[in-house]
């Protein structure tokens, strides 16, 4: 797979809230583009993510 251009090999599909989590991601502070489409925050801990995906995350950041 893919995330932000750099490959990541995963060794079975796993939900994204819990990729995200693993990658050291809080799901409440990114959005997150799976193969072209936005994924509703709603359907992170449902949809799953596999080797052969393409993800871009970005990152919410506060300041001022």
């Amino acid at each position: 797979m893919h995330v932000n251009g750099v490959h990541i090999t995963l060794k079975e599909s796993i939900t994204l809230s819990g990729f995200l989590l693993r990658e050291g991601h809080d799901p409440e502070r990114v959005a997150v583009e799976k193969n072209g489409k936005i994924v509703s925050r709603a359907s992170f801990d449902t949809e799953t993510v596999s080797d052969d995906d393409v993800i871009e995350i970005v990152c919410f950041v506060g300041g001022g």
